[in-house]
Formats: C-alpha cells, structure tokens, sequence
C-alpha cells in the first residue's frame, strides 16, 4: 500500500515534475525538488482562509515555510460542507491526493482533499518534526547524488530535473531548520522583542473582525507605549513565523 508523503510547502510549491507510472489510470506522481514523489500526501498546518468559485470551495493551509492550495470540488459534497463549519484560522490535518497541471506554460500545484480534521499545535509541531525528518533523509540521499553515490532511481530522477546543487541543497536544508525554529522557544536572552509579544498580542486581539488589524495601527498604538516601529515589526515577523498570528490580507494581521 502507497504510504503518505510528507513534504513542507516551501519544497511543494517549487515542484515542476510530474511523472506518470506504468497504469495510466493512476494519478501522476509531483516530484519535488528534494526528491519527494507526491501522490498521497499528508499535511498539517493553519487553515488561513476558505473562499468558493464555482462549483469549488478553495482553501490555504499553511505551515511554517509557505502555504499549500487546496481544492474541494463539489460545492455540496460532506467534505465542502464540513470546510465551511472549521473556524478561521484553524490548525488541521489534510489527508489528500497531490495535483499539477500546466496551462500556457505555467505550473499550477495544488492539494485535493480526502480528510480534514481539526488538530491543536502539538499535533502540527509534531508533523513538522516528523516532516524535518522525512525532508533531511532525501536530502542526505541528494547529497549522495551529488557525490555521485546514489542508486535511488527517484532520487536520481528528482536530482537531474531540478540540476540540483550544492547551494540549492543548502536552501532546502534552511528551509527545514526554519521550520523547526517555528516551533522551538527562542534562546533565552536572544533578544529583548519577546518582552513585547504580549503587548503587541493584546494590541492584534483588539481587531477581532474577520480582516483583523493594521500592522500601521498596531505600530501607532504601540508608539504610545514608547515602543518603536523595527521593534513592532521584529516581533510581528516572529508571530508570524510561529505561526501565532497571520496575515488574511496585504498589510493586515490576525491572531490565530
């Protein structure tokens, strides 16, 4: 039986392979550049924002190095209807099917789901630990690669199509180190922005509308408490980046 891949959405989203197997009435393999081959797919993340077009409901999920498009077909299936009832943002797991196509040349990746459920962050950092462990164990094999050592045909595969380097093997390998970051305490005496995280908190939680708070608003109500703007703007940086908060629009922020 074909085990789920778990794979961040910063390596996702940089995906352009799409490998058929030998029975056609199989879905395509997505490849991605650290070497996953995608078919059943595994996630966990925030689910950020749910909209309809057409007989689709689309939805974001993200996680701490990007965001996965998920498409729901069937505006009045169990599964579309259950979407609509999670609250926004959310943490869920997304059981579902890996999809690209290519229109006028442009790659367009998205996720089909299967299953969603609602999960709370121990469950999401434990995905991400298990995901960082996955993801550095195909990187290894694409050092291998590298090196000229490696006999996995699908590590290969990934590794001629994507002309894998050093330095982007170093990108991938930071992508993972930043999502264990998002999940890990900061050092204690890292730096002095943590001391404000509960002002500039209780600052996000005053726009409980569904467009949350200006990050303007939040610097000009902070300027009063004697707090300057690259303060404010370090510390949103790193809600954000934990996953504590998110921005539904341009220039706008909400808690989770």
């Amino acid at each position: 039986m074909e085990g789920a891949a778990r794979v961040f959405a910063g390596e996702y989203s940089g995906s352009t392979l799409s490998v058929q197997d030998d029975d056609s009435g199989n879905p395509a393999w997505v490849v991605t550049p650290g070497g996953a081959w995608c078919r059943s797919l595994f996630l966990a993340g925030a689910l950020t924002e749910v909209t309809e077009s057409g007989d689709m409901v689309l939805t974001r999920l993200a996680d701490p190095t990007g965001v996965f498009n998920l498409v729901i077909g069937g505006r009045n299936t169990p599964l579309a209807e259950m979407i609509r009832k999670i609250p926004v943002p959310s943490f869920v797991t997304v059981s579902g099917r890996a999809q690209m196509y290519v229109r006028n040349g442009v790659v367009n990746l998205s996720v089909r789901p299967d299953h969603i459920r609602i999960v709370d962050r121990p469950v999401r950092d434990q995905w991400v630990l298990v995901t960082a462990k996955s993801t550095l164990g195909r990187l290894h094999q694409m050092n291998l690669a590298l090196m000229g050592s490696c006999a996995d045909s699908r590590i290969l595969a990934a590794f001629s199509h994507y002309a894998i380097s050093r330095d982007r093997l170093g990108e991938l390998a930071g992508m993972v180190k930043s999502a264990l970051q998002a999940i890990c305490s900061p050092a204690s005496g890292q730096s002095a922005a943590p001391d404000i995280r509960p002002l500039v908190m209780e600052l996000m939680a005053t726009g409980d509308g569904p467009g949350g708070i200006a990050i303007d608003e939040i610097i000009r109500l902070a300027a009063e408490s004697g707090v300057p703007r690259e303060i404010i703007l370090a510390v949103i940086d790193s809600l954000v980046t934990n996953d504590e908060c998110y921005q539904p629009r341009k220039g706008f922020v909400k808690l989770l």
